[in-house]
């Protein structure tokens, strides 16, 4: 894992789990807002893990269509909302969710560390045994661990509305091999619509990391323009996992 000390919102993708791992872990429902408030806290399960220096995306809890959702608004920020769970998941899991952005970000590019910025984003966090990684990868997993705490995750998974790229394309994070980045929609794929997203968790990982499935450990929704400094608003609805 490189040094992510020198990029803010990337080094997010591991600040945050320190903070995620804080939290009592939990097999509930992984983000039940529509059974919230708008306008009041996210309660215990939930935390804003914002950088120094870098200027936090706002989330708040809020109404729309009737119900309740999470708004994140990045005016040239980054920070995250996260929570950690327990979850088991096999082959037959689907993680679902549904999102809606405002507008893409005009200058993001997957491919390059000044364009990691994107109007949305959902992590999922994953841990497994070190000897099941190379010799490379736990080592630099192992001092990421010594730096920013034990509970780094061994790996992720990173779904992104994203600008330019086709929905389907797959790439590792910028920054880290243990981030794979999936794209799901683009800036011709429902700007300002809701989406609804289902996604075979299993199938992704092994696509990604070559594995059986572990415990899923946490998740994170995310809207970032600390790079581009450009304005976005998302919204995230419900997130569960279905067989």
């Amino acid at each position: 894992m490189p040094d992510l000390r020198s990029r803010p919102s990337a080094g997010i993708v591991v600040a945050l789990t320190a903070t995620l791992f804080a939290l009592t872990a939990s097999a509930a429902t992984l983000g039940h807002f529509s059974a919230m408030s708008a306008g009041a806290d996210f309660g215990d399960d939930w935390r804003v893990t914002t950088l120094s220096d870098v200027e936090p995306t706002r989330f708040e809890l809020v109404t729309v269509d009737g119900r309740t959702v999470v708004q994140a608004r990045a005016q040239g920020a980054a920070a995250s909302l996260a929570r950690a769970v327990q979850q088991p998941v096999d082959d037959t899991a689907r993680l679902h969710w549904r999102w809606r952005i405002d507008r893409v970000v005009e200058n993001s590019d997957i491919a390059t560390k000044q364009g990691d910025d994107f109007a949305a984003r959902l992590y999922v966090f994953f841990d497994f045994p070190l000897d099941r990684l190379s010799l490379v990868e736990s080592t630099k997993l192992r001092l990421a661990r010594w730096w920013y705490g034990d509970q780094v995750p061994a790996a992720a998974l990173c779904y992104v509305w994203a600008n330019r790229e086709p929905p389907g394309t797959r790439t590792w994070n910028a920054y880290t091999s243990r981030a794979r980045m999936i794209v799901l929609r683009n800036a011709a794929e429902g700007v300002g619509e809701w989406a609804d997203e289902m996604r075979p968790l299993a199938a992704d990982f092994r696509e990604a990391f070559g594995d059986v499935i572990p415990v899923v450990t946490g998740i994170a929704l995310a809207a970032d323009t600390d790079q581009t400094g450009e304005n976005v608003t998302a919204w995230f609805g419900d997130i569960g996992i279905s067989r």
